[in-house]
């Protein structure tokens, strides 16, 4: 998943992106609030998180703005300023979270793995797809009752794909959720990582999950379609 850190504290936005990045999060990272405008105009992100207090133009008002254009992203808001008015001034905007520094990472982790439950999971941690189960909480994933090892890399894959269980997804939608604007991998790398996953979680069982729309991308589904 690719979230959008807008921290103006320098430190503080260099540990975030690194801290995110070690738990498999794809991470931009900004420092003030024209600067959020910018990145959301040019991506699709996951979650958004918010800092309050920063130059250009605060969070508040970066919530305001993006939520009049109809972007839902979910945005918790991590700053210091903490009296309940702040906090129910920041819901009422639309944010979905709130956190007062200084914060254990643990709970910012915890956090974000609600966030980004999908509506359509019924805000549950666990995603089924026929005899696959996907644990968001603790990344790990079982077919058949056998739990298949996957890196980073291919759980954020595999974690997208379904939490769009029958849609079908491009390569460049694929990559934009699962890398930032620093990577510069191969074109093809989207190509590589399904058949990894395919190698893992469908040649060994005779019904096939991941799917190739020519011309298209890729979708997850329990069958495929005639």
């Amino acid at each position: 998943m690719r979230i959008l850190v807008a921290e103006d504290e320098k430190d503080l936005n260099r540990l975030l992106k690194k801290r995110l990045t070690e738990a498999n999060y794809s991470v931009d990272a900004c420092f003030n609030g024209r600067e959020v405008l910018e990145y959301l105009a040019c991506a699709e992100y996951d979650a958004l998180i918010l800092d309050i207090m920063m130059p250009g133009m605060n969070g508040l008002e970066v919530l305001k703005k993006i939520r009049s254009w109809g972007n839902g992203v979910p945005v918790l808001f991590l700053t210091a300023r903490d009296s309940v008015g702040d906090r129910v001034n920041g819901l009422d905007l639309g944010a979905d979270d709130y956190l007062v520094k200084p914060f254990a990472f643990e709970e910012l982790l915890a956090r974000i793995r609600v966030m980004l439950r999908k509506p359509d999971t019924g805000k549950t941690s666990v995603i089924r797809v026929g005899d696959m189960e996907i644990r968001l909480d603790t990344q790990q994933v079982f077919r058949g009752g056998r739990e298949i090892s996957l890196s980073g890399k291919e759980f954020s894959i595999l974690r997208y794909m379904a939490q769009n269980v029958g849609v079908v997804l491009s390569r460049e939608k694929l990559e934009q959720h699962i890398w930032n604007y620093d990577y510069t991998g191969g074109s093809n790398v989207i190509d590589v990582y399904i058949r990894y996953l395919r190698k893992k979680l469908d040649e060994p069982f005779a019904e096939k999950l991941i799917h190739t729309v020519r011309g298209s991308g890729y979708v997850l589904r329990e069958r495929k379609e005639a």
